[in-house]
């Protein structure tokens, strides 16, 4: 009996590792999972191409990377993801740099008044002067890519005609963008765009100061009535996308490298988006009944001379920290200068 026990025992492992040698061993590949936060709401284009991305990193690693998408800020505040994609709450994030304050002071140069032609202009300039800086303001995060519209002006509830007219009005503007408002006479209000529109429906603010992708965007031409058409105030929106060091560095060299051509791809995109974009408020803002006011050449002169202070403000600001500013602004400037391109 026991002979016929040890002659079975040993057929039954013999069956057992001809079928292991007989078929392939397929490996399960790692899955990494990341949660994306954006500020955007679900409807808005840029947030719609945000989200475009996050499918085409899951398309193009098959899988491997797969990424949920966290519109209208439900993930993190606008004003805290920054510092929730360095600490892991969020696992990638996109905010702006004026959403950061005092905390990405050098790339506080691409929100100066520099004379900006378009969205795809001031997008292809923002991922350059990256390039060329690498601010260690963002070492503790990986940066995917920058984009941002320029279209910054000044929308108000009241009648305004001139750069004069600005002045003692409440605007909402973002911490940067405060100084170019107060530059003008008006009275900087800092809040996120996403809480903009209450505060103007209730009349807290006479008006805002920022990308008029907004008064579609946002719904601000519902609770703003004129648009004051002076281009010398013109910012960039400095948007960044970036990711926590600890996941990027869990994907796959392979993957990374697929992400890294998927970011260059997005930044042509994000850049011709944002002309379109800004295109398309314009006509949805007048088809709601906002005024845009054409203001004078020597009106913009005027502005661009009144201008000039916050730029050596920055200057100055950045020499006491040790900061490239003087190198960062001339970089700026001679890059408008000799790329006008607008992506179209």
């Amino acid at each position: 009996m026991k002979k016929i026990c040890a002659v079975t025992s040993i057929i039954a492992i013999a069956t057992v590792v001809l079928f292991a040698t007989s078929y392939p061993v397929y490996s399960k590949e790692k899955v990494i999972r990341l949660r994306y936060s954006n500020f955007h709401p679900p409807v808005h284009a840029i947030g719609k191409l945000s989200e475009e991305w996050c499918r085409e990193v899951e398309k193009r690693t098959n899988g491997r990377v797969k990424i949920q998408y966290y519109p209208g800020s439900t993930l993190t505040p606008p004003m805290q993801t920054y510092d929730s994609v360095a600490k892991g709450i969020a696992d990638i994030g996109e905010s702006l740099v004026a959403y950061a304050p005092g905390r990405l002071p050098l790339s506080e140069v691409l929100m100066l008044p520099l004379g900006y032609a378009n969205g795809y202009q001031a997008t292809k300039l923002a991922n350059e002067f990256f390039k060329k800086f690498r601010p260690k303001e963002f070492d503790d995060v990986k940066m995917m890519f920058m984009h941002g519209g320029d279209h910054t002006r000044i929308c108000t509830t009241k009648p305004t005609t001139s750069i004069k007219s600005i002045k003692g009005l409440r605007l909402i503007t973002n911490s940067q963008a405060a100084k170019i408002v107060s530059a003008v006479g008006g009275a900087p209000v800092t809040i996120p765009v996403t809480e903009s529109y209450d505060s103007l429906q209730r009349g807290m603010c006479d008006g805002f100061f920022m990308m008029l992708e907004s008064l579609k965007g946002f719904k601000l031409c519902e609770v703003t009535k004129y648009c004051l058409d002076n281009p010398a105030v013109s910012y960039n929106a400095a948007i960044f996308i970036v990711m926590n060091k600890n996941k990027w560095n869990l994907i796959s060299q392979k993957d990374r490298e697929i992400i890294e051509k998927i970011n260059e791809e997005w930044i042509e995109k994000q850049g011709k988006l944002w002309n379109r974009v800004i295109k398309e408020s314009i006509e949805y803002a007048k088809q709601h009944g906002v005024k845009f006011v054409n203001v004078s050449q020597q009106e913009i002169e005027e502005t661009s001379a009144a201008m000039k202070p916050v730029i050596n403000d920055y200057i100055s600001a950045m020499k006491a920290k040790g900061l490239p500013g003087k190198e960062a602004v001339d970089f700026c400037l001679d890059y408008l200068k000799k790329h006008p391109e607008s992506g179209e």
